[in-house]
């Protein structure tokens, strides 16, 4: 049995950076579908390829997953499992990876409508969870993470095909200005930045410490965002960021006496799941880049 290829809209990871006009849709639902977002909403989306919620969440409801994170951050098995992101420096947990199927409190979160129907709404179909993770950044020195698009990682080195992926940042504590939150380059989504160099073999075990492969050169990053400018998003526990897969941005490190914590949900539609990585030998493992494309219910 043959398997027709898939046609690389976005190629990445060659001898140089490439530019390539964004070839798919960013709100792929129609502006008036039933669901958390309303019209306006979708329309900011679209054009700048992320949207800030307030509140999402209540205060109780943050204590919960705050709780839920700080149990699974102190657990001796969790630190010893392989979906366990270490800092270099002070060997604290990062990130823990495929969070909702290590814990019940947060497939619920998975599973609310205002976090999965919102999914919906951007990508037009029903979705499974691509990604998901918590991450810690406690103060005083937690490293940040340097500029990327994730659509460049996820279409290299886990073969999604389209930009039809949406991610949600939920802060489970407050985001300050100085304590290494996120930027974002409005409108940057509107153009995939192809990087320059191979993908190394087992790249991810280097890459979820510090950025390598699939790095944009400082030439590229500052026409970007001479073109775009930089967002910094500050908000409340319980506050969310919902961004473009495609969307430059990145976070500084945490040298502040305030940590910053966060669960980060990827949705990817049912209708753009993984085939091979386009420029990667082998895949990234499933903890990482999904290959069960259930939807979520």
């Amino acid at each position: 049995m043959t398997t027709t290829p898939v046609t690389d809209l976005y190629p990445t990871r060659g001898a140089g950076e490439v530019l390539t006009p964004r070839q798919d849709p960013v709100v792929w639902g129609v502006p008036d579908a039933p669901g958390p977002f309303q019209p306006l909403e979708l329309g900011a989306f679209e054009r700048d390829g992320f949207l800030a919620v307030d509140e999402l969440l209540t205060e109780d409801e943050v204590a919960v997953y705050r709780q839920e994170l700080e149990r699974l951050v102190a657990d001796p098995e969790i630190r010893a499992d392989e979906r366990s992101v270490v800092e270099p420096r002070s060997k604290e947990i990062r990130s823990v990876f495929e969070v909702h199927r290590i814990s019940e409190v947060f497939a619920r979160l998975v599973r609310d409508e205002r976090v999965v129907g919102r999914a919906r709404q951007i990508l037009g179909s029903d979705v499974y969870v691509h990604q998901s993770r918590i991450n810690v950044k406690p103060g005083f020195g937690a490293s940040g993470f340097y500029w990327h698009s994730d659509f460049e990682t996820w279409h290299a080195e886990d073969g999604l095909p389209r930009m039809r992926t949406v991610s949600v940042s939920i802060a489970l504590t407050e985001n300050h200005d100085t304590n290494g939150g996120l930027m974002i380059m409005p409108g940057s989504h509107k153009t995939f930045l192809g990087c320059a160099g191979a993908t190394p073999k087992d790249n991810y075990k280097k890459s979820l410490r510090m950025q390598d492969a699939g790095t944009p050169s400082d030439e590229a990053l500052t026409g970007l965002a001479s073109e775009h400018g930089i967002r910094l998003f500050t908000g409340r526990a319980g506050s969310a960021t919902w961004f473009d897969c495609n969307a430059m941005h990145g976070s500084g490190d945490n040298i502040t006496p305030f940590p910053r914590s966060n669960v980060f949900i990827v949705f990817n539609s049912v209708e753009n799941t993984a085939v091979e990585p386009f420029a990667a030998p082998v895949r990234r493992p499933e903890f990482i880049g999904a290959r069960d494309f259930t939807p979520v219910r």
